[in-house]
């Protein structure tokens, strides 16, 4: 199991109560990371928080940009700075085809994935540019890429968080600031009871591994991309689909 040093780094999980953002949390926090678990389940991420040890929870909603401001200033409050950011907070909305899905829906869905992505990112840029260091990792997901049917909300707002993250990338890349994203295929989280089960069936068939993701195998790789080693690679796109991904 690769470890990393990231004594010192303080990092904001969102959705860090749980799911691969919690296990993101455990793992940064069990390298040395002080962690502020950013989650609109406060309860659950002070669990997790008391948990995992060195980390603190904040009650946020990343559609909303007041409540994602508050959270960064409350963070700032106990932890002065914020050198890294996984963005895992997202939700998967109904099942249902395009012409039978609700526009309030969509737009919910997408205030959440893409709106949030760009709250989150949007209120740690400037620091991390002024003092010439920070990581960034958005969780988009193989849907993004490839297009569930039954998922167009889903699927649209996650290609937009690829999108965004490439934009981004381009944008720091005269500084040590690295945006990058990834697209894991489904892992066996709350979001399933977001689902039907032909959904997951249909999701499962699709890996050629036969498998879902363990959260573990996210989080190791996410820890890399947010750890000092990763120094050149930005905008980058990396795939956790367990060999789904056609490109």
């Amino acid at each position: 199991m690769n470890t990393y040093d990231f004594t010192g780094r303080v990092a904001v999980v969102t959705g860090g109560a749980q799911g691969i953002g919690g296990a993101v949390a455990t793992k940064l926090a069990a390298n040395g990371a002080r962690v502020a678990l950013w989650d609109v389940d406060r309860s659950l991420a002070e669990d997790h928080a008391a948990e995992i040890g060195n980390a603190a929870a904040f009650d946020v909603d990343i559609a909303d940009w007041a409540s994602v401001e508050a959270a960064y200033a409350a963070t700032l409050e106990v932890f002065d700075e914020v050198d890294i950011v996984v963005n895992s907070a997202g939700i998967a909305g109904m099942n249902a085809t395009v012409a039978d899905y609700p526009v309030d829906e969509f737009a919910r869905i997408c205030a959440i994935n893409l709106n949030g992505t760009f709250h989150v990112n949007k209120v740690v840029v400037p620091a991390m540019r002024a003092r010439n260091y920070g990581r960034i990792v958005n969780i988009a997901s193989i849907a993004g890429k490839e297009g569930n049917p039954n998922a167009c909300a889903y699927s649209a707002s996650k290609a937009a968080v690829i999108g965004f993250t490439k934009s981004l990338g381009k944008e720091l890349a005269d500084v040590n600031v690295a945006v990058n994203c990834v697209t894991p295929a489904a892992a066996r989280t709350r979001i399933f009871d977001q689902m039907s089960e032909e959904h997951i069936g249909y999701m499962l068939s699709k890996i050629p591994r036969g498998r879902f993701l363990e959260l573990d195998e996210a989080a190791n790789m996410i820890a890399w991309l947010v750890s000092e080693e990763n120094t050149f690679t930005t905008g980058a796109v990396f795939d956790l689909s367990g060999g789904r991904a056609t490109y």
